[in-house]
């Protein structure tokens, strides 16, 4: 369910408002995780490339999450989304063309729902 909720945000589809990648996740899961309504703003300058280090939004906010919930599956996050999309830098995947855009955040939406 949170996978498509994340699609929706991020295609603007089912009644959903457009968000980027970062967006998408943080809104789709911030009541599993308990988030609050202001980092859904704060992540709007997170899509497209703009993450710390070049990294994908999506894969971004679901770190972000799983670290600000104290939870040490961020590494295996990681490890997940390489084999996924073949890297965590936006620039990198969209080079691969293993991974779409919402194929990150879906992917990203896959792993946090099997975690809440």
């Amino acid at each position: 369910m949170s996978i498509s909720r994340a699609k929706n945000y991020y295609l603007g589809q089912n009644g959903s408002n457009r968000m980027n990648c970062a967006q998408a996740v943080i809104c789709a899961f911030k009541e599993n995780f308990n988030l609050k309504d202001e980092l859904i703003e704060l992540f709007r300058a997170y899509g497209g490339g703009n993450a710390p280090d070049g990294l994908c939004g999506a894969f971004f906010a679901a770190k972000y999450i799983l670290e600000n919930n104290k939870s040490d599956d961020y590494i295996e996050l990681e490890k997940f989304f390489i084999e996924h999309a073949g890297s965590l830098k936006c620039r990198d995947i969209k080079g691969l063309r293993k991974l779409s855009c919402v194929g990150c955040v879906e992917k990203s939406a896959e792993f946090l729902g099997k975690l809440g």
